[in-house]
C-alpha cells in the first residue's frame, strides 16, 4: 500500500472522540495503538483484540506518527534567570 493511501486511513473528525486522529473514522485513536505497541502488546495480539483493525492500519498509524514528529519544530526560547 501506498504512502498516501495509509495516510488517508487515518480520519479526524470534530465529533469521533473529540478531534483526535482515528482510524478509519472508528473509535479507535491513533494514540490508543501507540500506546499498546509502546507497551509492548504485539502487533498480532491488537489484530486479535480489535478484530476491525487491519494490519495496514497498524501501519498507517506508524506512519502518521512518523508525519507528526517529522514536522515538528523545536525554538529555543530565552527564558530571563531570575536573580
Amino acid at each position: 500500500m501506498e504512502r498516501d493511501e495509509l495516510l488517508n486511513r487515518i480520519t479526524v473528525n470534530p465529533d469521533v472522540l473529540v478531534g483526535k486522529p482515528t482510524i478509519r473514522g472508528m473509535r479507535i485513536s491513533v494514540e490508543q495503538i501507540l500506546d499498546s505497541l509502546a507497551a509492548g502488546v504485539p502487533e498480532q495480539e491488537l489484530l486479535k483484540d480489535y478484530p476491525v483493525l487491519e494490519p495496514d492500519d497498524i501501519r498507517a498509524v506508524l506512519l502518521y506518527a512518523r508525519e507528526v514528529v517529522g514536522s515538528e519544530r523545536v525554538y529555543p526560547i530565552d527564558t530571563p534567570v531570575p536573580a
